[in-house]
């Protein structure tokens, strides 16, 4: 009898050990599982942790203790609280995506490719006067100006010609176009004008950026839909992003305090806040304010999350013609509307030049025909139907 209890009580021990260690891998295994969603999830990563690491651990005292009943009340009473905060949790995520609005430099690329039946872009009735076939320039550009270069490549360049990083159709967005461009692995970058970084850039490298207007374009500052403000002046932009104004009842609105976003620097429209600041410093914004731009294949979305308390900025067309979103609003500078015919007549206070922006001493005569046609009625057609101003 002592011999069968021996065995027994050696049988429940043993057995103990395995729940335990069985425990403790369920733990392990399905706490780094909940780790990677929550984190592709962006649920809050320490609420994850304390319910699928700390949750199955307090089973142990189930396994351990004689009075069961009372620990499997606790546990339950845990897990029930567990759960309600990560349906909270979830349910503010969903909230904040439901109010975020994107403004990433980003552009689904597919949409405006040349040679595809039901592209987006521009395409002209006639034929092209300008046909290349060889020493194809190797075009670049900003995300606003990718429907507009990819119909030219549509117009001019032969049918054959993909969108490919080595090729001579490339997107690389601003900071990464700039930069190649400095290292003459581009001929032709379309965008705004670049930073002081950009040019010192070219200038590093032996290169001298020449600019050819080839549109009109407007930079505008946009708010919530439901934010009353429809209207600031230019001393009053200033005064927000040099961190003077803080709260929207200064400036004719709610009282509530101004959540200011900003780009990466060296991004087009970073670049354009920074020449109308002036000689009004930035403030500097805190990270989450900041929207990144990410490398990759349509890189990770940045977002600004446009409750009815904050503000940000962009180019007209991208705004109007790409993003679309029906939740802001742009307002207007100094009382001008941001529309093509006060961008025309730069009546509207913060007018933008598009460039074709090539380098000096360029040995590929087809850079300079493919601008002389860029300013042609047929290239400044396509300038002006994308959604730019033209200037001839």
């Amino acid at each position: 009898m002592d011999e069968k209890n021996k065995i027994k009580r050696h049988f429940k021990i043993l057995l103990k050990i395995v729940l335990t260690v069985a425990v403790m891998w369920i733990s392990f295994i399905v706490g780094i599982y909940f780790i990677l969603i929550s984190m592709s999830s962006n649920i809050n990563i320490i609420s994850t942790i304390l319910g699928v690491i700390i949750c199955p651990s307090l089973l142990l005292p189930l396994i351990y203790c004689k009075n069961k009943k009372k620990v499997l009340k606790c546990w339950i009473i845990f897990f029930i609280i567990f759960i309600i905060i990560l349906l909270i949790d979830i349910g503010i995520k969903k909230y904040e995506e439901s109010i975020t609005i994107n403004t990433s430099p980003n552009i689904n690329t597919s949409e405006y490719l040349p040679f595809v039946e039901n592209t987006k872009i521009v395409k002209l009735q006639e034929e092209s006067t300008l046909k290349l076939t060889e020493e194809l320039p190797i075009l670049d550009g900003a995300a606003a100006c990718f429907p507009m270069y990819s119909a030219f490549i549509n117009a001019i360049y032969p049918n054959n010609v993909q969108l490919d990083r080595s090729g001579v159709f490339q997107y690389n967005n601003t900071v990464d176009g700039y930069k190649l461009l400095a290292e003459k692995e581009t001929d032709i970058f379309f965008g705004g004008y670049p930073s002081e970084e950009q040019r010192q850039k070219a200038i590093e490298e032996g290169t001298e950026f020449e600019y050819t207007e080839i549109g009109k374009e407007a930079f505008v500052f946009f708010v919530h839909k439901d934010n009353p403000v429809s209207n600031l002046t230019t001393e009053q932009i200033k005064g927000i992003y040099s961190g003077k104004i803080t709260n929207w009842k200064d400036v004719g609105g709610k009282d509530e305090k101004i959540i200011a976003f900003q780009r990466n620097p060296g991004s087009g429209s970073q670049s354009m806040l920074i020449r109308f600041m002036g000689n009004t410093p930035i403030m500097e914004a805190p990270k989450e304010q900041v929207n990144d731009f990410m490398s990759g294949i349509i890189e990770q979305v940045s977002h600004y999350k446009n409750t009815s308390s904050s503000i940000g900025f962009s180019f007209r067309y991208y705004l109007e013609g790409i993003i679309k979103n029906p939740n802001v609003k742009t307002i207007s500078v100094d009382g001008i509307e941001p529309n093509k015919e006060n961008i025309r007549d730069e009546s509207y206070p913060i007018t933008a030049s598009v460039y074709a922006v090539t380098y000096k001493n360029n040995d590929n005569d087809n850079v300079t025909r493919l601008l002389e046609w860029i300013l042609s009625e047929q290239g400044q057609e396509i300038v002006e139907k994308t959604g730019y101003v033209r200037i001839k």
